[in-house]
């Protein structure tokens, strides 16, 4: 079996990348999510915001895979700026808890210079085991 091609229903088409890609053996890579919607569109342009909808579009590209939140093994979160995280720790858990519930897989956190899309205040990884 090849591997497949994850692009949820509905989401504007992706050029250059897929959203995600289901391995044979079940392994899910899912490429950065950014803040924007299925759209394409950023409707918000705060790091709290945008970290939402990352992470709720990590959980669409999971469930369209036949996944669910606890499957996804890994984040790796790529940050433009390391004080607005840490100035915002509690509510970032909040907003991580209303998408992701309690549930904590491996991380990584990069802060980076910049990323492609100028609106993009953050970009997010993640590898999900679909079985």
């Amino acid at each position: 079996m090849d591997n497949k091609i994850i692009h949820p229903v509905g989401w504007k088409a992706a050029k250059g990348y897929a959203n995600g890609i289901l391995s044979n053996n079940g392994q899910l890579f899912i490429g950065g999510q950014i803040g924007w919607t299925a759209d394409k569109i950023f409707k918000t342009h705060t790091f709290i915001g945008q970290m939402e909808q990352a992470l709720s579009n990590i959980v669409t590209i999971v469930e369209a895979a036949g996944g669910g939140i606890k499957n996804i093994v890994r984040l790796t979160w790529y940050i433009k700026n390391k004080n607005e995280y840490l100035n915002n720790q509690k509510h970032i858990g909040e907003i991580y808890q209303k998408i992701l519930g309690k549930h904590y897989p491996a991380m990584s956190m990069l802060v980076v210079k910049d990323l492609i899309e100028d609106e993009a205040l953050l970009e997010i990884e993640a590898t999900a085991i679909i079985s």
